[in-house]
């Protein structure tokens, strides 16, 4: 029986935190929401395939993913059980449901699973387990825990008097509650990310996890056992090298620090500011980082040493560097390639080529203000300049089957440089047709076709014809050919002739009667 199989990005995370932290396992299933003895065996199937850490990043999810599934084992089966019991929990409070009536249910579903007596004992163990009042130690460097304030500031414009509220921001390290505090116009993404990613800045490092509450700018479902972290959040959190780690639903010492933080600032901060009157973001947020420093260099009232002295003496050592670059906002779409080889940017109205062969295939496009990649099975396989031109194509070459790729290399100059080397009145009609349309690639086809004449007439006798129909202005495929088939090129000065007798198919030439 399978073990229950967890995604490819908790699968590439527990690989990357083993081998890049030195966080243990249990942090890193904390970290990941899922179990230790998951994460154990995980490890356990990539150590004894013996690829590192840069291989698997390489390699399609397909391809790493079919190497844990030749090593399943049996543990699966403990797995499955273990996952039913915080519903079994909920499940024992109503009134008649005893674990005899839940273990005939579980029979029903797995009917090779574990006997009555087995099913009792991990049951026990736990809910023992779980039942462990959990003491929270921070350690230095391990994490960040951020919010916003329930209350908010104002700031005034000064051209109409109106009044905008402002959210504030706060962050807090967990060993030497070293704080952050911002002003930001909204809570939306793209404000906590840049919120974020200014903490960083401000502690001049990284923590190994980011503790949020479950607002929607940071968690899309802020499910009890399994969180759904928003794309820009966990690709922020990839850049700079950490995890999301979302306080539990009902768990208050998850938040308890940055809760009492931001009481805190109300003292330190908001009461400070109350009387007096702001008229831009810059000028607000400059007021609270005075006010902030003086926070932070404030002792504690039981320690004769400051948040900022804390920090400096514990844990600024402890944090990670910052990367080199800072975070580029991304969007991240689920996509089916169309027809024609394009996804559409629908914000943009622009369409992006793929490989032709991946034509109806569901990718992930994920795309900032400058580049818009395209993702197949974990692996790049487009890469283009984000353009906002509506209702255009960005196509690489590279991308289209064998006959668009001809098509794609037609243009005007180079249908005019194939015919100058047949010779000067072929290369005219050239020009001349191309002219003589609305758009050039509408000639593209007669162009095409005149030039070919010369693999079955010869470019003497072709530019002899072309010759002879600029003279009396005949400018198509079809004329030409007439004049080639019924050796009519070689007559070039009976002019008298061919307007008494105009050029069609049905005019034969000298050959029919002989």
């Amino acid at each position: 029986m399978a073990r229950k199989r967890i995604n490819m990005k908790k699968i590439r995370g527990i690989i990357r935190l083993k081998e890049t932290s030195e966080l243990s396992e249990r942090q890193i299933a904390k970290a990941l929401n899922i179990s230790r003895p998951v994460v154990a065996q995980y490890i356990k199937d990539f150590r004894s395939s013996g690829l590192t850490y840069e291989q698997t990043k390489k390699m399609p999810d397909s391809q790493l993913l079919s190497l844990f599934e030749k090593k399943r084992s049996g543990n699966a089966k403990c797995e499955k059980l273990i996952e039913k019991f915080p519903g079994y929990i909920q499940e024992l409070k109503k009134t008649g449901v005893t674990l005899m009536i839940l273990y005939t249910e579980y029979q029903k579903e797995y009917p090779d699973g574990y006997s009555y007596s087995q099913f009792c004992y991990h049951f026990q163990v736990w809910r023992n387990a779980s039942k462990l009042t959990m003491h929270i130690d921070h350690k230095a460097g391990d994490k960040m825990f951020v919010d916003y304030a329930g209350d908010k500031l104002e700031i005034v414009d000064p051209k109409t008097g109106e009044i905008h509220s402002v959210e504030v921001f706060v962050a807090i390290l967990g060993a030497s509650q070293l704080t952050y505090v911002e002003g930001s116009f909204s809570q939306k993404s793209e404000d906590w990310i840049r919120s974020n990613e200014r903490a960083f800045l401000y502690f001049k490092g990284v923590t190994n996890a980011v503790v949020p509450d479950n607002l929607k700018s940071g968690v899309t479902n802020s499910n009890k056992y399994e969180p759904r972290i928003n794309f820009m959040f966990d690709d922020f959190a990839d850049h700079y090298g950490t995890v999301i780690l979302p306080a539990r639903v009902r768990r208050p010492q998850d938040k308890a620090l940055v809760e009492n933080a931001v009481k805190i600032v109300y003292q330190r901060i908001y009461a400070p500011l109350r009387n007096r009157t702001f008229f831009s973001l810059e000028e607000l947020n400059e007021a609270i980082w005075v006010l902030l420093e003086q926070h932070n260099n404030t002792q504690f009232q039981r320690l004769k040493i400051s948040r900022r002295g804390l920090f400096e003496k514990i844990e600024k050592q402890a944090l990670k560097a910052l990367p080199k670059e800072k975070y580029a906002l991304k969007q991240c779409r689920e996509l089916t390639v169309q027809f024609n080889y394009h996804v559409e940017l629908r914000e943009d109205r622009h369409y992006y080529s793929v490989p032709w062969q991946l034509k109806g295939k569901r990718v992930r496009v994920i795309y900032d203000d400058r580049i818009v990649a395209i993702y197949y099975d974990n692996i790049r396989i487009a890469q283009h300049k984000r353009d906002r031109a509506p209702n255009k194509y960005t196509t690489l070459h590279t991308h289209m089957p064998a006959n668009h790729r001809n098509y794609a290399e037609w243009s005007p100059e180079r249908f005019i440089r194939w015919a100058q080397s047949i010779g000067g009145n072929v290369a005219e009609m050239i020009k001349v047709v191309l002219k003589s349309r609305k758009h050039p690639e509408q000639a593209f086809k007669t162009c095409m076709g005149i030039l070919n004449l010369v693999k079955e007439h010869g470019p003497d006798r072709l530019e002899k014809a072309c010759e002879k129909a600029l003279n009396f202005g005949f400018y198509s495929y079809r004329r030409i050919k007439n004049i080639l088939d019924r050796g009519l090129e070689e007559d070039l000065f009976s002019e008298q002739k061919e307007h008494s007798i105009p050029l069609h198919e049905n005019v034969r030439g000298s050959k029919y009667y002989q």
